[in-house]
């Protein structure tokens, strides 16, 4: 960055994980000790495509506010995003989405508005942004960079799937929430002598389920990257309650797990980045075993509560430092980045690190695809989340 830093954005996109207040408040107590502004951008990329220069106080107070120590100073105690959040896409904004302001009779959808984001953030006189999201809303800022504008990114999603870096915030908590669901979820289940099937977010990636099971002792953990046999998974469960003193089995499944000769299980128009809402697939699996096995099923889908709730000690450590490695890159007039973590250690990788490939599971060092469970053995001089 060739001006000097004087006014800096931060927003939130995408799904709100734990964690988020705590880096937000970070950046702002860090920029205002160095006597730099700070705008916080409503509801992810949406606050930049309806925030109107030509508007009034009582409509762009919707879209952006400013931010001091009064308005950050006990947000962290909380999760979720005081910002708000949205799916929105600039790059690609539906009919249904275009702000009415920059409707045009001859505009073809989905419309790029880049130009509109950039112009906005000149307006608003942000010499750079900080965006806080998962894949979808980090390749927005990674566009947003080509087309010239500064930026640090940080990463977050439950998945822990941003490419480029070995944690995300969110991905702690989330597995901090699922091992103490699926562990008290041992009582009725236990107590009726049945099975347990807890379904798990992940969309395209099963980390989230592999390191819950592997934590909570699970007995069969079907992830995103392996397509599953019903009948075969049925075949273990059954023996895995009758093995089992105490007349019982916990099973887990990732939301964009697939069975053999099956499809995604998907509800919904798609969004602004393509995809449609996930879940169903472990109720379908939880019907498919009652049959098979000829014993009871409790099936548990704990979505949101993976997400909700303050961040445990990890995500609010995570989200703090990536806040300050964040500021530190600013003032060292480094952009174009995103925060990481690389082999245990805090780094800065280039944006265009977050399009450039997919991060899974790896099947082959961590799981079993025939026996539906976690393998972790060989630890040494690995990260402490197993990467």
């Amino acid at each position: 960055m060739s001006r000097k830093l004087r006014r800096i954005a931060i927003l939130t996109g995408g799904g709100d994980v734990p964690g988020l207040n705590s880096a937000i408040k970070q950046v702002v107590t860090r920029a205002k000790n160095e006597g730099i502004e700070v705008v916080g951008i409503r509801r992810g990329w949406g606050g930049l495509i309806n925030y109107r220069p030509d508007a009034d106080e009582d409509w762009n107070r919707h879209w952006r506010t400013e931010l001091d120590w009064s308005h950050v100073r006990t947000i962290d105690r909380t999760g979720g995003t005081f910002l708000h959040t949205s799916r929105t896409n600039p790059g690609r904004v539906k009919d249904k989405d275009m702000p009415e302001h920059l409707r045009r009779p001859d505009c073809a959808f989905p419309a790029d508005l880049t130009d509109v984001v950039v112009a906005n953030l000149e307006h608003l006189r942000i010499d750079a942004l900080i965006p806080i999201g998962g894949d979808d809303t980090l390749s927005y800022a990674a566009r947003l960079h080509q087309a010239g504008y500064p930026q640090v990114a940080i990463p977050k999603t439950m998945d822990n799937d941003v490419y480029g870096t070995d944690f995300c915030i969110g991905f702690s908590t989330a597995v901090t929430r699922s091992v103490q669901a699926i562990s008290d979820l041992r009582t009725p289940i236990g107590s009726h002598e049945r099975i347990g099937l807890v379904e798990l977010f992940g969309r395209n990636s099963g980390e989230t389920c592999l390191v819950s099971s592997y934590l909570a002792h699970v007995d069969r953990a079907v992830i995103s990257e392996v397509p599953f046999d019903i009948e075969r998974l049925a075949e273990m469960v059954g023996r895995d309650k009758r093995d089992n003193p105490s007349h019982y089995a916990m099973v887990t499944i990732s939301e964009g797990a697939i069975a053999h000769g099956g499809g995604i299980v998907e509800t919904g128009e798609e969004d602004a980045y393509g995809h449609r809402k996930l879940g169903g697939v472990g109720m379908w699996a939880a019907e498919q075993l009652k049959k098979l096995t000829g014993q009871g099923v409790t099936y548990q889908q704990l979505g949101y509560m993976m997400r909700c709730g303050a961040p445990d000690a990890l995500d609010r450590m995570v989200a703090m430092n990536f806040g300050n490695l964040a500021m530190d890159l600013l003032l060292e007039g480094r952009t174009g980045l995103m925060t990481a973590l690389r082999d245990g250690r805090y780094a800065a990788v280039d944006l265009s690190a977050i399009t450039a490939g997919v991060k899974r599971v790896d099947v082959a060092r961590f799981y079993d695809p025939r026996e539906y469970r976690p393998v972790i053995r060989g630890v040494e001089s690995l990260p402490m989340f197993l990467r």
